[in-house]
This record gives C-alpha cells, structure tokens and sequence, in this order.
C-alpha cells in the first residue's frame, strides 16, 4: 500500500528556512509533490517534479524560495523552503500519482499524506 509520510514541518520566524521530507513507501508511479491549504482557503500545488528531476514546477507564489528534489533510492521527495513569509503558514501535504505526457497534472495525484504543519510567524 502506498502512504506518504511527512516530516519537517515546525514553527519559524519570517525569513527563516525550512526543510520538509516525505517517504513513499511502495511507491513506483512518476510524480511526487507538495501541496498546502491554509485555514479557509482551497488546497494549492506548490511544487511537482518528475520522477529523477527531469522536471519541477513550482507555484508562482513560491519560485525563487522553495526547492523540490527527491531521492530515488530512498523514495523520497523534500521541500527545502527559504525565505519563508507569513503567507506561507498552512498544512503542507505530500502527494504521490502518476505522470500524464510527461508531466504531473495535480489532479493526476492519488495518494496522499496527512500533513505537517508549517507556522511563519512575523
């Protein structure tokens, strides 16, 4: 069975650095990613890459500052979060699915973790 797990998520001042990992066991599908809901706001993407970094997409609210990469070998994908701003405060989620004409369409993601928590304070 697949299940992402998560890990990193944590409190932070304004400008500070975060690094989240997410382990998928099982899994062997193309596409890993993140995505993050704040309190009374709709689920967003915030970066999908490509099964061996061929191709990472970030929202454009967080170009410049986040970094998706992942570990094949270790099933592993991480966000390395920098310069991180009170709008970035929400539950970050790590999601799993297979690729659509070589990309990762976020309706394309099946599986699912259930969250780690990131807080930003100014």
């Amino acid at each position: 069975q697949v299940q992402p797990v998560e890990s990193g998520g944590g409190s932070v001042q304004a400008g500070g650095s975060l690094r989240l990992s997410c382990v998928v066991s099982g899994y062997t599908g193309n596409c890993m990613g993140w995505f993050r809901q704040a309190p009374e706001k709709e689920r967003e993407e915030v970066a999908d890459i490509y099964r061996g970094g061929i191709n990472a997409h970030y929202a454009d609210s967080v170009k410049g500052r986040f970094t998706i990469s992942q570990d094949n070998a270790k099933n592993t994908v991480y966000l390395h979060m920098d310069s991180l701003k009170p709008e970035d405060t929400a539950m970050y989620y790590c999601a799993a699915g297979p690729s659509y004409l070589g990309r990762c369409p976020p309706d394309r993601f099946l599986y699912w973790g259930q969250g780690t928590q990131v807080t930003v304070s100014s």
